[in-house]
């Protein structure tokens, strides 16, 4: 692990508490502190002291302080909150003799915490039998008799005429319908599922609290 810090190279590196606690994201680094930057919504951002840095392994910077401490680094850049001109130290001076008692009192707020829960819905798809009407033309043979008188051929004796009427039975073939219906693979439906976002804009109440003051 590097005791040296190339502070040209922590950007965009992880932040580490000596704990190993993720204390957020490397965004600038100034002359004498580095930003950091937390969370993806509500983004923290913390003004660290360059001397915190306690090492850095060319992936994470780590500080010497852990996570609970990191909220003092919150308000404003080291330059900003140690840059003091003489009259102001003065007029700290004046308001400290003047100050008899005093006490702090935390304020606090609510802040939005946005998180995304996966749900899931179904699409139902139906498939349903439709009935419709075909009609084929079919051609089927059928026989008949026809009766065709010549004279005959040989012999022309015969037996006595018959006494009585007598049928003769002739068969006649033909051919009936006979329909069946045999299921076939007519085409096939491709069923595509296909993600898309949305913006949704979220709207909510939070509490926060203010001092009012009275005798």
């Amino acid at each position: 692990m590097n005791t040296t810090i190339d502070w040209n190279d922590v950007i965009k590196k992880e932040a580490r508490g000596i704990n190993d606690e993720d204390l957020g994201e490397v965004q600038l680094v100034e002359d004498n502190y580095v930003l950091v930057q937390r969370g993806n919504i509500n983004k923290e951002k913390f003004y660290i002291p360059k001397d915190q840095a306690e090492s850095y392994d060319g992936d994470v910077l780590k500080f010497k302080f852990s996570e609970q401490e990191l909220s003092q680094y919150q308000d404003e850049p080291p330059s900003t909150r140690d840059a003091k001109s003489n009259s102001d130290i003065t007029q700290e001076n004046i308001q400290e003799e003047e100050r008899t008692d005093e006490e702090s009192v935390p304020l606090t707020e609510e802040r939005l915490d946005v998180s995304k829960v996966s749900q899931e819905n179904q699409a139902t798809i139906t498939k349903k039998p439709v009935t419709e009407t075909k009609t084929e033309q079919v051609q089927l043979m059928h026989e008949e008799i026809s009766i065709e008188r010549r004279p005959p051929s040989g012999q022309t004796e015969a037996q006595s005429p018959i006494q009585s009427q007598e049928d003769i039975k002739i068969p006649l073939k033909r051919e009936e319908v006979e329909v069946t219906k045999k299921p076939y693979v007519k085409e096939e439906a491709v069923i595509k599922k296909k993600a898309f976002t949305d913006n949704k804009e979220i709207t909510e109440d939070v509490t926060s609290e203010e001092l009012d003051a009275s005798r």
